[in-house]
């Protein structure tokens, strides 16, 4: 397979990064593209024929007939991290970017064929994660006083609004396609868990029980099913999503179980944070993309 090089600027986490595809159904794993440095977290395009995904601060597109990469212009950006998300319309991507101030991630907003940002959330550390289906607000995890919980903001920018106030980490936060509900994951009965609330906040509903600490729902273009990826009780602290370690890749029922958090395991390979941070389903609600590493 090709090996694509590139300087080592930013991270090296002594690891290869192999771009693949999942067909949910049938478990066949498709390897696209391999990295000799980090790549993460890859968006599937509205119209199934890219993914978007960050290297090295910056953001690139990847054909998926041709194998094509190119990189999309974000001016004075060039820190983005794996918190990346487009619009329900397809035409616009919202960021998460280390500033220069301060080092800290805040929200940004450009064309998704590249363009001049635009600040979103002066406050920080702000970590991108969900667009609701009207277009009109992004949902993010953010440290305000202490406390990481879920905030919205409108997609233009303005006053934010905070959904949870529970102590331990509140994270990954995603709209239903009906933008009905928030799906999240939150540790405070201890390991980090799948949670579901209605969109204002109200409800919070926990959706995954077993022994292992469960991150970044994301839900199928249908609302019908959900992506998960776990790491193993004692592998991590509940809090923390590292790299570079065993982990799987699951499927539940959106509507969960008789108690909730009934699932199959769909993939287990070596990966972690960067695997997949934001929702990477196709558009006919069969394939995942992820990112796998492997040790160098």
């Amino acid at each position: 397979m090709q090996v694509l090089k590139t300087p080592r600027t930013f991270e090296d986490r002594g690891t290869f990064s192999i771009l693949e595809t999942l067909d949910v159904d049938t478990g066949k794993r498709t390897v696209l593209r391999e990295f000799d440095d980090t790549i993460e977290a890859p968006n599937w395009t509205r119209d199934g024929q890219y993914l978007i995904y960050n290297r090295n601060g910056r953001i690139y597109r990847y054909e998926l007939v041709t194998g094509a990469i190119t990189e999309i212009y974000s001016g004075a950006i060039t820190h983005c991290n794996n918190d990346h998300v487009l619009s329900p319309d397809g035409k616009s991507i919202a960021v998460s970017h280390g500033t220069f101030e301060d080092g800290q991630s805040r929200i940004y907003l450009l064309p998704l064929t590249g363009g001049e940002p635009t600040l979103i959330t002066p406050m920080a550390p702000s970590y991108l994660h969900g667009w609701s289906p009207d277009g009109r607000t992004l949902a993010y995890c953010a440290e305000r006083n202490g406390q990481y919980d879920i905030y919205t903001i409108p997609v233009w920018g303005g006053r934010e609004t905070q959904l949870t106030d529970v102590p331990g980490l509140n994270d990954g936060p995603e709209y239903t396609p009906d933008g009905k509900y928030i799906w999240f994951n939150s540790t405070r009965t201890g390991l980090m868990q799948l949670w579901r609330m209605e969109a204002d906040g109200s409800s919070p509903t926990q959706m995954t029980f077993d022994e292992s600490n469960n991150w970044f729902g994301h839900v199928s273009p249908n609302g019908e099913r959900v992506a998960f990826i776990s790491y193993k009780k004692g592998d991590v602290e509940p809090d923390k999503h590292p790299p570079n370690k065993n982990v799987q890749l699951r499927l539940m029922f959106a509507k969960g179980g008789a108690k909730g958090g009934d699932y199959k395991v769909i993939a287990e390979f070596f990966g972690g944070q960067g695997t997949i941070n934001v929702n990477s389903w196709s558009p006919d609600n069969r394939t995942i993309a992820f990112v796998s590493y492997r040790l160098k």
